[in-house]
């Protein structure tokens, strides 16, 4: 009976002792990439801690603007390898969050998500990115203001509003524009889509300036101008005096 016990321990004991075990250096990975780059590519490490292969199952990205794959079909035992993420940034800026995940035979993990974190910088910031006017408001010119990137170099925009309805004039600083947006008029309602686009970069950005909302309440009418004004009071008699 012993002998079994012994026998039944043991086996358990290789058992979890030849067991696969898959680790990553890092889950998440944050990629700064410069201002012409089209891609940014994460690479994730891995090493096979266990005594048995690892076999990968499917590696699959979040969205379709990421690819993944792993550079081996299965891992032996004390071996490296990678998953790389690939991210095509096409007209996107600021941080981007995509997810990897990763499916083995692993008993341990047998699902792992990796996140490629990727920060693009921007080349114009604006600010605001919509303004507007009340409708009967006086239409006096609003202003959007817009800030050039570090990394970027940009002295000339060019401003177009989508309607004649609406005119621009651009300040030029230093690193910094105004754009001055005024309505012809806003008894009525309306709305213009205005397109900014750096000299000599195929990006555009874009702001909004409508009229909106209700109407001022009328003024309250005058009072009339051709009513008698009412009788003074008689004078009381003089002393002395009678009617």
């Amino acid at each position: 009976m012993k002998t079994h016990i012994l026998a039944f321990i043991l086996a358990i004991t290789v058992c979890f002792g030849a067991r696969a075990e898959l680790k990553f250096d890092k889950n998440e990975i944050e990629l700064h990439p410069k201002p012409d780059d089209k891609q940014a590519i994460g690479h994730f490490t891995y090493l096979n801690t266990g005594k048995t292969p690892v076999k990968f199952k499917s590696v699959k990205a979040s969205c379709g603007c990421t690819a993944a794959q792993t550079q081996k079909d299965e891992v032996p035992p004390g071996e490296k390898g990678e998953v790389t993420a690939t991210f095509n940034i096409g007209d996107r800026t600021g941080t981007q969050v995509k997810t990897v995940t990763v499916e083995t035979d692993d008993p341990t993990k047998p699902s792992q998500v990796l996140t490629l974190r990727t920060i693009i910088p921007q080349q114009l910031e604006i600010s605001p990115t919509f303004v507007f006017w009340k409708q009967g408001e006086k239409p006096e010119p609003k202003t959007i203001t817009v800030k050039v990137g570090k990394e970027f170099t940009v002295k000339h925009i060019k401003v177009t509003s989508s309607t004649p309805d609406f005119q621009t004039k651009v300040q030029e600083g230093n690193g910094e524009f105004k754009i001055d947006v005024q309505p012809k008029e806003t008894n009525t309602l309306g709305g213009t889509t205005l397109t900014i686009q750096p000299e000599d970069s195929p990006k555009v950005f874009y702001a909004t300036a409508r009229i909106t909302g209700e109407p001022p309440a009328p003024a309250a009418p005058a009072a009339p101008t051709d009513q008698k004004a009412p009788p003074a009071p008689a004078r009381p008699p003089a002393p002395g005096q009678t009617h």
